[in-house]
This record gives C-alpha cells, structure tokens and sequence, in this order.
C-alpha cells in the first residue's frame, strides 16, 4: 500500500464520495485506512447497569485503500503514487505533476 498517515486523501466511492480528509491510521494487513471525520456511523449502546440511558454514539470506520485517492500536492486533484531515487533515497512523488508529496 502506498498511502501513508499524514497524507491527504480524496474518497472516489461509496457514501462519502468526493470528500477530502488527513489519514489518521493505516491497516496494512487489511489494506484498510481510517480518514479524519469520513464514514461516520452510528452505534446503539445498551444501558449497562440499572438506571443508566442507552446511547447512540458515532463512530469513525475504516475505508478500503482502494476506494481513496492521494490529492496531488499541486492542483488538489487524485492522483497515484510514484516513486523516485534522489541521492541514494527512495521519495514519493505524485504521478499527475511529478511534485513530491
């Protein structure tokens, strides 16, 4: 996978399409990524001891690597991934424009 925390991304699919976010945490092992304020879901919690409300609380989930796009540092639009050797060390680069991310 070639995201990474920190990077801006784009989501091209599902409820959220077209909104922006930070990457907040990266799964590879499940090739899952979690994005700052996007696929937002509520979750129903029962009452847990006598007395107590139940609640709904919202909570963040985790979206598949394949449905996000990095945003090009230059023109903020998707693009994919590159890599390049500059002094004997490996930088990411964004396709479109060339710019390292």
């Amino acid at each position: 996978m070639k995201l990474k925390k920190g990077d801006n991304v784009i989501v091209l699919t599902g409820k959220d399409k077209g909104k922006k976010g930070k990457i907040t945490k990266v799964m590879h092992d499940e090739d899952l990524v979690v994005v700052d304020g996007l696929n937002m879901w509520k979750r129903h919690q029962r009452p847990r001891q006598r007395g107590q409300k139940g609640s709904i609380t919202e909570v963040i989930k985790p979206i598949h690597a394949s449905n996000v796009a990095l945003l090009d540092p230059k023109n903020s639009k998707p693009t994919r991934v590159g890599h390049k050797m500059v002094s004997d060390k490996k930088i990411r680069v964004a396709k479109k424009s060339g710019m390292e991310i």
